[in-house]
């Protein structure tokens, strides 16, 4: 594929590293700004500063961390584009494979939250696979 069909089909998947990027970014933002409002939807409280920390680390750090990588794959600054977003496609992949985990162990019976994120982190990790096929 040469000329303008690549031009697209690169800004198509520049635009599919950028929207996963701010996913991870507004969770990340969340988790620093608002650790108990992220969490709560999973029934999890966070009674102490520990924990509170724990989430901003966790979530929040390592989700603007995340959405950082993704930005600079996007641009592909020092050629890491393909190494940069298939490594966040395998931890997208393992998250969805621990809520399956967690399935087989604890029986989450509602759609949301815990599989509308399975679904969520499974076509993230599908669209970056398919962004540096």
């Amino acid at each position: 594929m040469t000329g303008p069909d690549y031009q697209r089909y690169s800004l198509a998947m520049v635009a599919i590293i950028v929207a996963v990027a701010v996913f991870f970014a507004g969770m990340g933002l969340l988790g620093l700004a608002a650790p108990a409002a992220l969490v709560r939807p999973f029934r999890i409280e966070l009674p102490s500063g520990e924990a509170r920390t724990e989430v901003r680390a966790v979530y929040g750090g390592f989700g603007v961390a995340v959405a950082g990588l993704l930005i600079a794959a996007a641009t592909n600054i020092g050629g890491i584009r393909q190494g940069a977003v298939v490594a966040i496609a395998i931890a997208l992949t393992g998250m969805a494979f621990g809520r399956l985990v967690g399935r087989i162990f604890d029986r989450p019976t509602a759609f949301y939250p815990i599989w509308f994120y399975f679904w969520v982190e499974l076509a993230a990790a599908a669209l970056l696979w398919f962004a540096v096929s």
